[in-house]
């Protein structure tokens, strides 16, 4: 785990918050090391916020034109502001979920304090842990594909089979367009992969 203490110590609040997020860049996604990818090629929390990012920004354009684009993507970027202080929990570490959302939501609260907007943060974070809005539900299902899309990419590098994770989304997909993507991402995986899930 490469996560480190926040070394500086900023007095504008915005660089303070910034700081506070450069952190992601040294926690390791912890569901690849769990499952053999080496240190030298895993993906950091702050890869994963990028890309789920990016990819929400082209299916608002492409899928959900009237979907308000700003707020996935302002909610895809900060989605993960619970894991600066909480880390990366997962479902194998034996945190309910209730404390694993308490913890985040402190660690939330930590990142976004002096900034004027951080209750507006706070909710659009809020908002994506509940899950209860369209807008939330693109960003909740992006997340899923683009760890999808990662997965794929380990699979073509011999670290793992991966299949639960795809096993697990699959129902997590609830729109159509996503489903359909789903089964895009899943054609793309090795061919060996393919013929062991027919079988």
């Amino acid at each position: 785990n490469r996560h480190s203490a926040n070394f500086l110590r900023p007095s504008s609040p915005v660089l303070r918050v910034m700081s506070e997020f450069l952190q992601l860049k040294n926690l390791y996604r912890q569901g690849w090391l769990k499952r053999s990818v080496p240190d030298s090629a895993c993906e950091s929390v702050a890869d994963h916020s990028f890309s789920t990012a990016l990819l929400c920004l082209f299916l608002a354009d492409n899928c959900f034109p009237s979907a308000d684009r700003d707020r996935i993507v302002r909610m895809a970027l900060i989605h993960e502001a619970g894991e600066v202080y909480a880390g990366d929990i997962t479902p194998v570490d034996g945190v309910s979920p209730e404390e694993k959302h308490a913890r985040e939501r402190d660690s939330a609260l930590r990142v976004f304090a002096g900034l004027p907007q951080a209750p507006e943060y706070l909710a659009l974070w809020e908002e994506f842990e509940e899950n209860l809005t369209p807008e939330a539900r693109i960003v909740k299902q992006a997340d899923r594909l683009e760890m999808l899309l990662q997965a794929t990419v380990y699979e073509k590098l011999g670290y793992h089979d991966f299949e639960e994770f795809f096993a697990n989304t699959r129902p997590l997909m609830k729109d159509s367009k996503f489903r359909a993507l789903f089964e895009e991402v899943r054609k793309t995986r090795l061919p060996e992969t393919q013929e062991k899930i027919q079988q």
